[in-house]
């Protein structure tokens, strides 16, 4: 695929060869596809029984968190809750995009809900989630991409000083230890955020969040003693953080990004910023759906059950109209995002090099 203007220079994989431009190609032309097939009608009944079973195996969690007690077994407790935190996380991600109910106000219940037992704030996530969809992969207008301590772009490793620029020249080595730290900056983000007054509902949200710091410190330091108390939360915050981490670089980390000089249709930003990741049933339950970057960006309003379903309708069309879709395993997902980290840092290992 030749360079986007604007955009890093990298290599779109793709498991077919793009085949010659017949015609343009337009959204329309495959919503109509889509929306023929009944893919964006609602799909209570899944809803009803994913949450419900998620719900039900957290609530198992806090019996085997009561019952274990004092214990440094607690550790595995704390793995269970940092899968379990992650998957509450994507079915408040589902709610954002209004996939279980028609209505918004119906959606945003459950949305603050879940906010609240994993302790984020739903007006944060909403706000910053809706600027990426709109700019994914904006040097400048992707919240994604605005992360002081990594470089995506060549852009924005030439504007890294002090310590940030030394975590940008290793960035790629750095990249999986920082998202230790992804679930405490989503806490504090949430609240910084609230405290601010920068969220709509915002004494919903104080209650919110007070209320799971009160519970959540309170279960703890009243159970645990304090060296497991303090094992538990670093083991359960740094591996949510990972999981999270690890969710949603795939989708869009090693794409191309682009800026204003760039002009791309809805259509086609939304398909070459963004990578699927192939894999069976577990891949489909591990990354909440995500691993369907590409729909889900063209649909985002889609049922997460009917991704997959979706997924070769869209595909067959990029492919008819000369549209390079990218999709690989998900090991390899990550390896393109580290070598993408590694060759925008070059230039900073480079020019400190030749200084000294």
């Amino acid at each position: 695929m030749p360079t986007l203007p604007g955009a890093v220079s990298i290599r779109i994989q793709t498991d077919a060869h793009a085949t010659p431009v017949r015609n343009e190609g337009t959204y329309a032309d495959l919503s109509r596809v889509v929306r023929g097939a009944g893919l964006l009608d609602r799909r209570y009944g899944y809803y009803a029984a994913k949450i419900g079973l998620t719900l039900l195996v957290f609530a198992g969690g806090c019996v085997a968190f009561v019952v274990v007690g004092d214990s440094w077994w607690q550790l595995g407790i704390a793995v269970f809750f940092a899968v379990l935190f992650a998957q509450l996380a994507f079915l408040g991600h589902d709610a954002g995009h209004k996939q279980i109910f028609r209505s918004r106000r119906a959606n945003d219940l459950v949305g603050y809900a879940l906010g609240g037992v994993i302790g984020l704030s739903y007006g944060w996530w909403m706000d910053k989630h809706t600027r990426h969809h709109a700019n994914p992969n904006h040097e400048d207008d992707d919240p994604d991409l605005d992360i002081p301590m990594l470089a995506f772009t060549r852009g924005q490793s030439r504007n890294r000083r002090g310590f940030f620029r030394w975590t940008a020249q290793h960035q790629a080595g750095l990249f999986f230890p920082l998202l230790l730290l992804e679930g405490l900056s989503l806490h504090w983000s949430s609240i910084e955020a609230v405290w601010r007054g920068e969220v709509g509902a915002r004494r919903r949200e104080v209650a919110l969040l007070f209320a799971h710091i009160a519970v959540y410190l309170t279960a703890v330091f009243v159970v645990l003693s304090p060296p497991v108390a303090f094992a538990f939360i670093a083991v359960h915050q740094g591996l949510w953080g990972v999981y999270m981490g690890c969710s949603f670089a795939p989708g869009h980390k090693g794409m191309p990004t682009y800026t204003e000089k760039t002009k791309l249709g809805f259509l086609r930003r939304q398909v070459l910023t963004s990578r699927n990741v192939r894999g069976g049933p577990w891949v489909d339950v591990a990354l909440g759906g995500l691993n369907y970057q590409i729909e889900h960006h063209l649909f985002p309003s889609m049922p997460r059950i009917n991704l997959r379903r979706a997924q070769p309708l869209v595909h067959e069309f990029c492919v008819d109209h000369g549209i390079d879709y990218a999709q690989c395993g998900l090991l390899r997902s990550y390896r393109y995002v580290l070598a993408h980290l590694h060759e925008i840092s070059t230039p900073l290992r480079a020019n400190d090099a030749n200084l000294r």
